[in-house]
């Protein structure tokens, strides 16, 4: 049976100032200031709401902006992206399908020869679930991604 990953009041309720504003009233982070943003532990990264599976750390990588990169997320139907005209500009906005948790943004500028995309991701949005706790937390299935890498490939 399919887990069902969705926004709830007692979920809502346990965010922190930041979290909140972040994933519920489309905030962004400061740049270099947040959780993630030089993290090269192995695991997987959840929606801090939900708890829906996001991203891998095997496909995340060091732009330079500050906040946490990923080349993909790890499954397409766990994003739902909307064109953002906020600040003047034209871009694409990153939310959560199952809670519709405001995540960041995607943009063209990623490594070519992983498909140029670069999901720009607040850290405030997420929840970081080590590879050693992926099965004590539910998560054993994503095993499965660290399975047949090397350490270096991780964080290439």
């Amino acid at each position: 049976m399919a887990t069902e990953y969705r926004r709830t009041e007692e979920a809502l309720a346990k965010l922190t100032p930041l979290q909140r504003k972040v994933t519920q009233d489309d905030a962004t982070e400061p740049a270099f200031r947040n959780e993630y943003w030089n993290s090269h532990d192995d695991g997987i990264y959840v929606d801090v709401v939900s708890g829906q599976p996001l991203f891998a750390s095997t496909d995340k990588y060091d732009s330079r902006s500050g906040w946490p990169s990923f080349t993909r997320p790890i499954d397409e139907s766990s994003i739902v992206e909307k064109v953002d005209r906020s600040l003047w500009m034209k871009r694409v906005e990153v939310r959560s399908a199952g809670a519709d948790s405001h995540l960041g943004h995607v943009f063209d500028d990623g490594p070519a020869d992983q498909g140029g995309l670069r999901y720009c991701i607040n850290s405030a949005s997420l929840r970081f679930v080590p590879l050693a706790d992926l099965e004590a937390e539910g998560y054993g299935a994503y095993r499965a991604l660290f399975e047949g890498t090397t350490d270096e490939e991780h964080h290439a």
